[in-house]
C-alpha cells in the first residue's frame, strides 16, 4: 500500500468522509441528542486528531463509524467510506466491514483483550474469521504482525496471555490485532491515557510508523492536545457535541480561532508560565 494516494490535481484522497453526523440516545423523557451534525474526512497516511474535553462526543462519533451504539440510538447524514454510507447498510454487512475495513484501538488494553484466551488465538481467530486463512497462515501472519509493533520474540509471544505482558506491550499487541486485515481506517481511541509517559511515547512513534508505512488513514481521539501536537497532521476540536474548529495541526494549536480552542490551549501545563 502506498503512504499517501492524490487523486489528478494533487489533492489527498478521503477514504472517509463524516457529512453531518447526528446521534440521538434514547432518554426518560424522549431522545437526547449527542452529536450535532459532525463533519470530518480522513486521508491515507494521514493523522487526523479529534481532540475536546470528556463528554463532548469524540468517542461516540467513532462508535458511530463502527456501527457500535446503544440499542435505541438514532444516527442521522452520511458516513461514506470510499462512496459507500455506513449507516445505510445492514448489520450483516457493516458487521463484515467491522474488524477488516475499518478497525479501533481502545483506550485500555487491559479490558480490550480477552484475559483468559492467548495472544495467538485471539489474533489468529480475528484473522481466520475475516481473511479466511488457515491455521498454519494465520499463525505466520500473527508472527509477523507482533514483529511488525516490536513485540519481542513474536513466536513466543503467541503462546503468552495479555497478563504477561506490561500496559506498553499489550497496547501494541491490540494494535496488531487491529491492523490484522489491513484495514483502510484506524480509529484509535485515547491510545495511551492508561499509559505512563515514556511508554505513551513509545505507543506514540508506533502509531505514526504505522500511519506513514501502511498508508492508513487515522483517527486519533484525545483530550490531550500535548499529544495532538506531537503526533496530528490535522485537527478538529469538539465541544458539546458539535465541531467548533478544523484545521491543519500548526494552525488550529498556535493561532486557533475558536474560543474554546484557545481556552483547552491555555490549561496545558506551563503554557501561562512566565
Amino acid at each position: 500500500m502506498t503512504t499517501t494516494e492524490t487523486t489528478a490535481t494533487g489533492k489527498a484522497v478521503e477514504v472517509l468522509r463524516i457529512d453531518g453526523l447526528t446521534l440521538d440516545l434514547p432518554a426518560e423523557h424522549g431522545a437526547h441528542r449527542i452529536l450535532h451534525g459532525i463533519d470530518l474526512a480522513l486521508r491515507p497516511g494521514r493523522i487526523h486528531g479529534l481532540a475536546g474535553e470528556s463528554g463532548s462526543g469524540k468517542t461516540m462519533t467513532g462508535l458511530a463509524v463502527l456501527g457500535l451504539l446503544p440499542d435505541g440510538a438514532r444516527t442521522g447524514g452520511r458516513i461514506r467510506l470510499d462512496g459507500t454510507d455506513l449507516l445505510t447498510l445492514p448489520p450483516r454487512q457493516l458487521g463484515a466491514l467491522r474488524g477488516r475495513a475499518v478497525s479501533m484501538v481502545f483506550q485500555d488494553p487491559s479490558t480490550s483483550l480477552h484475559p483468559m484466551l492467548s495472544i495467538g488465538h485471539q489474533l489468529t481467530d480475528h484473522l481466520r474469521h475475516h481473511r479466511k486463512l488457515d491455521r498454519k497462515a494465520a499463525r505466520a501472519r500473527a508472527v509477523e504482525l507482533l514483529g511488525q509493533v516490536r513485540i519481542p520474540n513474536p513466536a513466543a509471544a503467541l503462546r503468552s496471555y495479555p497478563h504477561q505482558f506490561s500496559g506498553g506491550m499489550r497496547q501494541r499487541i491490540a494494535i496488531a490485532i487491529a491492523l490484522a486485515c489491513d484495514p483502510q481506517v484506524l480509529i484509535a481511541d485515547e491510545p495511551t491515557t492508561a499509559l505512563d509517559v515514556t511508554v505513551q511515547a513509545g505507543v506514540l512513534r508506533l502509531l505514526r510508523r504505522l500511519c506513514d508505512e501502511l498508508g492508513l488513514a487515522v483517527l486519533l481521539i484525545t483530550h490531550d492536545l500535548g499529544v495532538m501536537s506531537a503526533l496530528a497532521d490535522s485537527v478538529s476540536v469538539m465541544r458539546r457535541g458539535r465541531v467548533v474548529e478544523t484545521g491543519p495541526r500548526g494552525q488550529v494549536l498556535t493561532a486557533p480561532r475558536h474560543e474554546y480552542t484557545r481556552t483547552l490551549l491555555d490549561a496545558l501545563p506551563g503554557r501561562n508560565t512566565p
